[in-house]
């Protein structure tokens, strides 16, 4: 009868577990977007097995920021943009939120050209018909369907996503014992840090950061009831982590994936078009198809998030919530999408927009991620839930590694 208890009750607990796993996923879908493709394509195309500690070192940096925006959106129901404007500086806060709102703009522009990639891939379609298809779907998906409802959608593609990787690895021949190496060993090839900053951008994306403080919200929770925001905080950091490593999962098979099958043949790729034709002959007609299908999927499951971050941050300029029925929320979004979209019209190296997409998210990141630690860390803001000293100490490391990053970036430049 005590075993039965005991085992009824653990039971209970993964079902409890269940109702906590969705902002997670949404969140995952952003950093297994087109742009990600690109930069994780270009790592393994040109160096091999080396960039892979790149992936690691970003979800490590990703799990902990997305945690600690999680909390901010559970303690005291406001997204990062809501708190931005109610807290900070009116100057500052501008400057936030604007960037923000750019690095949403670029994000979706990623997102769309990627779907837009594929669909050319598959039906031969130009690139900017692609686009604009791509984008009207989107837009009809983000003003009619709820969190819960593009939550279980989103899930749905990230699976389709995984599955392919998981297909196109058993295809390929992986050196295994390299990648074990690149995994963990931090190496800065000559004239790579271009690319690694893309793969950081890639990873650890500013927009969401803003998105996961806003859906966090959308299970509505007591938050004057301490239990409740104790127990969130329990089950939000596991849905968080396990979505991390998903992500980081499906990541570092694209560069394994790279890695085996161009970098191996002494071949660098320059676009996502050639990747897929270049899998052909490496790996058969499936492993191509496989690539365009995982594809489309991922440039129309980011797509959706990128539109839903927009909305956040544009909202929360104006201290409103995330809600489709709101103008701000409503502008935000077409703001995000439709600019996002008309930037793919001037792009003449669709692979190379791309790359450079996630280097400027890179470069916007110390901004959010120095925002978003001066407003987890007051007391005034999150109360008890502030902060603690060893919490602020490793965010501030992350926030430092990135700053310095970007910085190595600019000066990789002008050597």
């Amino acid at each position: 009868m005590r075993f039965f208890t005991k085992w009824t009750k653990k039971k209970l607990k993964a079902i409890d577990f269940f109702k906590y796993i969705g902002p997670g996923i949404l969140v995952t879908v952003g950093f297994i977007d087109p742009g990600n493709w690109a930069s994780n394509i270009a790592a393994g195309s040109t160096y091999g097995y080396k960039l892979l500690w790149m992936v690691t070192l970003s979800t490590l940096m990703l799990i902990m920021l997305q945690h600690n925006a999680a909390h901010l959106g559970i303690v005291t129901g406001k997204c990062l943009s809501e708190a931005a404007t109610q807290y900070m500086p009116v100057a500052v806060k501008n400057i936030v939120l604007a960037t923000a709102v750019a690095a949403a703009v670029a994000t979706a522009m990623a997102e769309i050209l990627g779907g837009a990639i594929a669909l050319q891939m598959l039906f031969h379609l130009p690139i900017k018909i692609g686009a604009f298809l791509v984008l009207a779907f989107v837009l009809f998906m983000q003003f009619t369907n709820s969190y819960r409802k593009i939550e279980k959608i989103i899930i749905g593609f990230v699976s389709i996503i995984g599955i392919s990787f998981l297909v196109e690895i058993a295809l390929a021949k992986i050196d295994f014992g390299q990648a074990a190496v690149g995994w963990v060993m931090p190496v800065f090839p000559k004239n790579s840090m271009p690319i690694i900053m893309s793969v950081l951008g890639a990873v650890v994306m500013p927009h969401n950061l803003f998105l996961h403080s806003e859906i966090i919200q959308s299970r509505q929770w007591n938050l004057k009831d301490e239990v409740v925001i104790k127990k969130q905080l329990k089950y939000e950091f596991l849905d968080t982590l396990q979505s991390m490593l998903i992500g980081w999962a499906i990541n570092s098979a694209m560069i394994l994936m790279a890695a085996a099958t161009f970098f191996q043949n002494h071949t660098v790729v320059t676009e996502l078009s050639q990747a897929q034709l270049m899998l052909k002959p490496l790996l058969g007609n499936g492993a191509a198809l496989i690539f365009a299908i995982a594809l489309l999927f991922a440039g129309i499951a980011s797509s959706i998030t990128a539109g839903m971050a927009g909305g956040s941050i544009f909202a929360g300029i104006f201290g409103k919530p995330y809600d489709i029925e709101d103008k701000h929320t409503k502008m935000g979004i077409l703001i995000t999408m439709v600019v996002g979209g008309l930037v793919i019209l001037f792009i003449s190296n669709p692979f190379q927009g791309l790359v450079y997409s996630q280097m400027l998210l890179s470069i916007q990141l110390p901004f959010t991620i120095f925002t978003q630690i001066y407003l987890t860390s007051s007391k005034k803001v999150m109360g008890k839930f502030a902060n603690s000293k060893l919490d602020k100490a490793v965010l501030w490391i992350i926030g430092i590694v990135v700053a310095v990053l970007n910085i190595a970036l600019i000066v990789s430049y002008f050597i």
